[in-house]
């Protein structure tokens, strides 16, 4: 995935590169590749976009607890997430989920417990 963040703009991928450059990278799986085919054989992600399938496996098996993306296309979509969950688990990762980071980071306003 760091060939990924390395393309486009050469001064946004040297940032991008910079910040992942302590990061510890998750292993090459043979896992990943059939959840990948798994998600997008489940019609929850078509096949032109299989780098994003690539990315949930990775993180699935990579044992990663929250995913962060923009992508609502195809990743964070509120209209398959649920079926995302439910193929995760069947193919024995139930423990990934997946947020934009606007809704991961938002302080909850309805929230009912008082700090006083």
């Amino acid at each position: 995935m760091l060939d990924e963040a390395s393309i486009g703009d050469p001064i946004a991928a040297a940032a991008r590169l910079a910040m992942l450059h302590d990061i510890e990278l998750i292993p090459t799986d043979s896992r990943i590749e059939v959840i990948a085919d798994g998600l997008i054989s489940r019609s929850l992600m078509p096949a032109k976009t299989r780098l994003d399938a690539l990315h949930v496996a990775t993180a699935a098996v990579g044992g990663v607890q929250f995913l962060l993306t923009q992508n609502c296309r195809h990743i964070a979509n509120g209209h398959t997430l649920s079926r995302v969950y439910k193929a995760l688990e069947e193919l024995g990762f139930p423990n990934l989920l997946i947020y934009t980071p606007a809704v991961f980071f938002e302080d909850d306003e309805n929230d009912t417990e008082s700090n006083t």
